[in-house]
């Protein structure tokens, strides 16, 4: 098995989940590759201390992410800092010649993204994915898989979104996400866009006609300092589409909510076709709808218990239950056997979020903005 050391840069609560998936990597079969956490930069000492304290590996700790890249002990980055310092941070990675696991969207707006995209081009050598796990829970592997084998026949319709409530309490303090000089002008859809637009996007289905609904519901915060202060951001977006081809054009609709009431953290796909239908939420991890038709015959939804089905085979019990958790194991899996095998070699198909696919969403979410009804 081959050490992949890793540096974090941004110690919160993402680069806690990607050290807490290293330290779970026995869970995996995967036996080429496991990521051994070796430096830690933020400029908050105490999160730095978090990962120092309970990592005996991670011997690096710094605030200056200059002095990670220039370490001849690390092999690749994880970087998940706001997006205003996506194209400076994530384009010295890549200079450096570290491998990068970016956090979405790559870049504050499409300026940002392109930025990156051609520093890319010029470091062909250098493996670099964006974080996007949901699509490796086991329901949408299989509404992959079934795509892939073109078993909906003529797609009548996709609903895909991304659901929580985080921002449902007035009386929240703001912060970053809620401010256009750090989350940029996108809003909800530059944090939560490429979630769900992930496997539209890597099945070819990229949209040509483009109109969106953008709400700002909660228009103040408390600031927690006793003052009350704008929030400049999309609450929630409604991006309606039409993708061409494929048969014939069909429609396409994705949403990206932070208040939707009632929902703690909800990602889900539906695919309505001809000939097969599937639809999946992390709302009920374990169920997978199908419905397969035949002329004549009834119409009628399965729901079919998934077990721990995933991309790659793990120590758990197929009757045992799925979580996010374990999807960002498996992203992880992905991104090491990508970057030790090649992506003609992996052991599975679905890799992680491209480069093309954030210019993808970038398109989208900036055509979004224009033409906003």
């Amino acid at each position: 098995m081959k050490d992949i050391r890793f540096g974090v840069i941004g110690g919160g609560l993402m680069g806690k989940e990607f050290a807490s998936a290293a330290a779970r990597w026995l869970h995996l079969e995967f036996k080429d590759a496991r990521p051994v956490i070796a430096g830690i930069c933020d400029v908050n000492p105490d999160a730095r201390s978090w990962f120092t304290d309970n990592i005996p590996s991670c011997t690096l700790s710094t605030g200056d992410y200059q002095e990670m890249l220039d370490s001849d002990q690390i092999d690749a980055i994880y970087c998940a800092v706001p997006h205003n310092l996506h194209q400076q941070i994530y384009c010295d990675i890549i200079r450096s010649g570290k491998h990068l696991m970016g956090e979405k969207p790559f870049g504050i707006d499409q300026a940002a993204n392109a930025a990156i995209m051609s520093c890319i081009e010029e470091h062909p050598d250098v493996l670099v994915r964006s974080s996007s796990e949901f699509p490796f829970f086991p329901g949408a592997l299989a509404i992959s898989r079934a795509i892939e084998e073109d078993a909906f026949g003529q797609i009548v319709g996709v609903q895909a979104g991304f659901h929580h409530a985080s921002d449902l309490d007035p009386d929240k303090v703001i912060n970053w996400k809620r401010m256009v000089a750090v989350n940029g002008a996108y809003g909800c859809m530059g944090d939560l866009g490429l979630h769900v637009m992930h496997i539209p996007l890597r099945f070819g289905w990229k949209p040509t006609r483009i109109a969106a609904q953008l709400t700002n519901i909660m228009t103040t915060r408390p600031d927690g300092k006793g003052n009350t202060v704008p929030c400049e951001t999309w609450d929630n977006g409604a991006i309606h589409t039409m993708v061409e081809g494929f048969g014939q054009p069909f429609p396409l609709t994705m949403e990206t909510k932070r208040i939707a009431p009632g929902e703690m953290n909800t990602w889900f796909i539906k695919v309505e076709g001809t000939k097969k239908s599937m639809a999946y939420s992390t709302k009920h991890p374990k169920t997978l709808q199908v419905m397969d038709y035949e002329p004549g015959a009834a119409q009628a939804w399965q729901h079919v218990d998934l077990g721990y089905n995933s991309a790659y085979p793990t120590i758990t019990g197929g009757i045992f239950e799925f979580g996010f958790s374990d999807s960002f194991l498996q992203m992880w899996c992905a991104f090491l056997d990508e970057l030790v095998n090649g992506k003609k070699a992996m052991y599975q198909p679905f890799h992680c979020a491209t480069p093309a696919e954030t210019k993808s969403s970038h398109d989208i979410m900036t055509a979004a903005i224009k033409n906003a009804i």
